[in-house]
């Protein structure tokens, strides 16, 4: 459903897309896809997340090896998504409709992970870059994007190969 001039209806009349991103070319793809495809359309919001999994306190030999290992992440990190931003931002978004979050946390399931960020960021569209694994590990292992296409509700899904 469209108001009159043309733009999504909800409930504060905005579009939140979360792009789940990591330094892989499916992610880039993932992101030119939405660039391309939304050209900035003033409806809609774009949220960039990477989820950077922290291993426990003891793969560390001590504290100041684990603050580097931290700081060198979110260096990388930084990067890494003010270049999807850019993106982005070239394709007609605004700069103030393009957010950018890195979460630092432990986490066993990159895909339980984004759905938590998905429900906190109240995010309509969910977009993913889909890894290039093999049938056989994908069977053996499972894979994020699949995971998340059963266990997101309220939500939309684009996989992006």
């Amino acid at each position: 459903m469209t108001t009159d001039n043309g733009s999504p209806e909800n409930a504060s009349g905005t579009r939140n897309i979360l792009i789940a991103v990591d330094n892989s070319e499916n992610a880039r793809r993932a992101v030119q896809y939405v660039a391309d495809l939304l050209r900035g359309l003033p409806w809609f919001r774009v949220t960039l997340l990477t989820i950077i999994s922290q291993p426990p306190e003891d793969y560390f030999t001590g504290k100041q090896e684990q603050e580097k290992w931290i700081a060198d992440q979110n260096t990388a990190a930084d990067k890494m998504l003010e270049g999807y931003r850019k993106i982005l931002v070239q394709s007609g978004f605004q700069e103030n409709a393009v957010e950018t979050k890195t979460t630092m946390t432990f986490c066993p399931s990159i895909s339980e992970c984004i759905l938590n960020e998905q429900k906190a960021l109240q995010s309509d569209t969910l977009v993913i870059g889909r890894r290039g694994i093999s049938k056989k590990e994908e069977f053996m292992f499972g894979s994020t994007s699949n995971k998340l296409l059963h266990s997101t509700k309220n939500c939309s899904i684009w996989v992006i190969e």
